[in-house]
Parts: C-alpha cells; sequence; structure tokens
C-alpha cells in the first residue's frame, strides 16, 4: 500500500471520528453536572470523549501535514492566477479567508448565526443540568467525606450510620466521593442522596460565600425568597450599578443585559445578605 492512500484514507478516518466526537462534546453536560451524576454515552465518560477527541485532532493534524506534503503542487496550482504566476490572495484563498474571519469575528461578537449555535448547545447543557441535577458546589465529587459534610452542613457520625446501613464501602472520612462513588458502582449524586437526611437544620438559610452550582440559571425572585433577602433592597443595589433588576429574570439575563457577569451581581447580592 502507498503511503499516500493512507495518509488520505487516515484524513477521512480521523474527520468523520472528529465530526462524531464534536458534536458529543456539544452537547454533552457542564463538567460539574457530568462529573457528579456520572455522565456517560456509549459508556465513555466527558473526560474520556475530551481526550478522544484531542488525540484524534493530532492524528489529522499529522494526517493533513503529510497529505499537504503529498499534494504540494496542486495546491501550488490552486495558488497560481491565470498568468500562472504564484499568488497568495487568489480569489478562491481570498473568500476562504474572509469566511473565516466573518465566522471568528461572529463568534467573538456573539452575532447570530454564530451565536445562535452557542446558545443552542448552552439550551442542551442546561437542560442537561435540569435532568440530572447539580452538585451543591463546583466539583464537590473530589471533596472528602469529612470536607463534603462540612461544606454541605452535614453530621458527619449520622452520614457515616447512614452509609453503614446502606451498605456502602468506604475506608475513612478523608476517601472523596467520587471514590466511594466509583467503589460501590453509583453516582456522586447517588451517594448523597443516601447522606442528604444526615443535613443539619438551621434556622434560616446563610447566602454563601461562593456562587453555587446554578446560580446564573436562578431568578433574582426565586434567590431572595430562599435566602430570605430583601428583594426591593437587592434591586436597589443592582440598579445603583446600572443593573436591570427584573426579578423574574435569570442572574445570567441580567448580566448578559447589563454588559457584566455573573460573578458581579453575585457580589452585590452578597454584599446586601452580609451588610457589607
Amino acid at each position: 500500500m502507498k503511503l499516500r492512500k493512507i495518509t488520505a484514507m487516515t484524513m477521512l478516518v480521523s474527520f468523520v471520528l472528529l465530526v462524531v466526537t464534536s458534536i458529543i462534546l456539544y452537547i454533552v453536560p457542564h463538567g460539574r453536572v457530568a462529573y457528579w451524576s456520572d455522565w456517560r454515552l456509549w459508556g465513555l465518560s466527558k473526560t474520556q470523549w475530551g481526550n478522544l477527541h484531542i488525540n484524534l485532532g493530532f492524528l489529522f493534524l499529522l494526517a493533513g501535514f503529510l497529505h499537504i506534503y503529498y499534494n504540494w503542487n496542486p495546491i501550488l496550482a490552486y495558488m497560481k492566477n491565470r498568468a500562472r504566476e504564484l499568488k497568495i490572495f487568489t480569489p478562491s484563498f481570498s473568500l476562504a479567508l474572509v469566511l473565516a474571519i466573518v465566522v471568528s469575528i461572529g463568534t467573538l461578537a456573539e452575532i447570530p448565526p454564530m451565536s445562535t449555535i452557542i446558545d443552542f448547545g448552552e439550551s442542551i447543557k442546561d437542560a442537561a443540568a435540569e435532568k440530572y441535577g447539580e452538585p451543591p458546589y463546583g466539583h464537590a465529587e473530589l471533596s472528602s467525606l469529612k470536607m463534603f459534610a462540612r461544606k454541605t452542613d452535614l453530621d458527619l457520625d449520622k452520614a457515616r450510620r447512614l452509609l453503614d446501613e446502606a451498605g456502602v464501602r468506604y475506608t475513612s472520612d478523608q476517601e472523596t466521593i467520587a471514590e466511594i462513588a466509583r467503589n460501590n458502582d453509583l453516582t456522586p449524586k447517588q451517594v448523597y442522596a443516601i447522606i442528604q437526611p444526615a443535613e443539619i437544620h438551621r434556622q434560616g438559610t446563610v447566602f454563601p460565600d461562593d456562587p453555587p452550582s446554578g446560580f446564573g440559571r436562578r431568578t433574582l425572585a426565586d434567590i431572595c425568597a430562599e435566602y430570605d433577602l430583601p428583594l426591593a433592597e437587592v434591586r436597589r443595589a443592582l440598579k445603583t450599578k446600572g443593573i436591570g433588576t427584573d426579578p423574574a429574570k435569570t442572574v445570567k439575563q441580567l448580566a448578559e443585559e447589563s454588559g457584566q457577569s455573573p460573578m458581579t451581581l453575585f457580589e452585590i447580592i452578597h454584599g446586601v445578605a452580609t451588610g457589607t
């Protein structure tokens, strides 16, 4: 077999597989959701799909360079004008360059239809978050049982008893939620469901020091209701910063409309909650 043919077939196969992995990574849930629910497609996790995509990309690049090498003369012919003079900015090359620039600028400036593609992907990921559930905080599955209990306000002794009663094996409080889940054929979300009854019920809900998972998708009214915050005061604080105050809109929507980040809104609301 000729190396030229092998190169062409490698480019074709790796390109097709790259398209498949690109589509899967386009619809895969956000990392915090995928790892919390142990999301898998065809038996592969988000990390495995990502690793597969990266290595297939390198294979495609290698085959692409070899393809350019074996087809250098035809490529040069494409870059010549009618007088057979070498010219980089031929009509074909210029059009290809303009298309690439338009897509790049449109993506960065969030102009349709480029922004529509991004927004559609985000809507799929948001739907997945609703379906599979959010962790109590980012990468909670990597916390030890002891740290997880502290951060989620659980009685550690009661959590241990609940795990024992459910027949869940673990070696110590330093074992992570992800390790406990993996060793018992469970997801981190299922482990949390077992120990969640150990939650310590305190009077009132304290506003967190860091944005909880899914904060950007919650409406201003829902946030104020959960943490018993004065909606009027929160709206007043946002308004002084030039941020919209519609209580029916999500934090993400209010942030985008005012050209701010959701983190900015969180800090303002945090200031109201803590009086700082």
